[in-house]
């Protein structure tokens, strides 16, 4: 019998009102019933916001200057309670199965694991998403959802999300900690995040601008990781696993990033990601 363990869902919100009543309402109506909803107010200015974050009933909100989102996720579960957390953000939002099917997933594997379901696009994208996880492969691309279910002990042993990246892909950061620390991707083959796409979203309204320069910051931040040797010692480990793309578009990703300038890697990407949905 699988146990009831409490999980923290963690929202940060900056000026999310028109979407994060929809987001809140898929966490209470989750079939796993030991939930806690943290909402932390990211410094949001905008009247409807605040008018609707003081009206909502069966959450802890707590509230900050606008520091970002890894600050705002990194405030919300220090507070958390929960022995497992969910981070989600305020204008997406989950199917009613998806904790406890995140949390059966992680009862049958090892100890040091995480959950990530495959994904729903929602608004100005369409279709479904199905990813597998290779360790090795989130080294090149960011291929795992930032709504991961995971013991908050890892995130107090890696030290959370890193509140410098405030232009995006802190959770591919963070994800690439976790599997440096031994703690890998479990998928649970179901699509149950509905991911909303928006050209004036973090994503495509940011980080696919300045993705060679936030990868490189991942680069230089973990130098004992983005080396010829530890990269082929990782490609050893984990080569007969699944992977999503052909390991040469990772070499050739890597090569072209490390030997071309910025602005023609990031324009490179930019249509790979069009054209292959990486």
């Amino acid at each position: 019998m699988i146990k009831m363990n409490l999980v923290s869902v963690i929202i940060p919100c900056f000026n999310g009102g028109k979407t994060i009543l929809k987001t809140i309402d898929s966490v209470k109506n989750q079939t796993w019933s030991n939930i806690e909803i943290i909402v932390v107010n990211d410094g949001s200015n905008d009247k409807n916001t605040l008018e609707i974050l003081k009206q909502i009933k069966g959450i802890r909100l707590f509230n900050q200057t606008n520091m970002g989102l890894s600050a705002a996720r990194n405030k919300g579960i220090s507070y958390a309670k929960g022995k497992f957390i969910l981070p989600l953000d305020d204008d997406d939002w989950i199917e009613e199965n998806t904790i406890e099917h995140m949390i059966i997933a992680l009862e049958n594997k090892y100890e040091n694991s995480f959950a990530f379901s495959n994904i729903f696009l929602e608004g100005e994208g369409k279709g479904e998403i199905y990813k597998s996880y290779n360790f090795f492969e989130q080294l090149f691309l960011n291929q795992i959802p930032y709504c991961i279910l995971y013991k908050k002990r890892f995130w107090e042993n890696i030290g959370g999300y890193d509140e410098k990246m405030k232009d995006g892909f802190e959770d591919w950061e963070f994800n690439i900690r976790l599997g440096f620390n031994g703690i890998f991707g479990v998928n649970v083959p179901k699509s149950l995040l509905h991911y909303n796409v928006s050209s004036t979203g973090m994503l495509k309204g940011k980080s696919l601008k300045i993705h060679s320069e936030l990868w490189s910051s991942i680069q230089k931040k973990h130098p004992e990781i983005y080396n010829f040797s530890y990269l082929f010692k990782i490609w050893l480990k984990w080569r007969k696993a699944k992977f999503n793309h052909f390991i040469v578009l990772y070499i050739f990703l890597f090569l072209f990033h490390k030997y071309f300038p910025s602005r023609l890697f990031t324009f490179l990407f930019k249509m790979l990601y069009r054209i292959k949905n990486l």
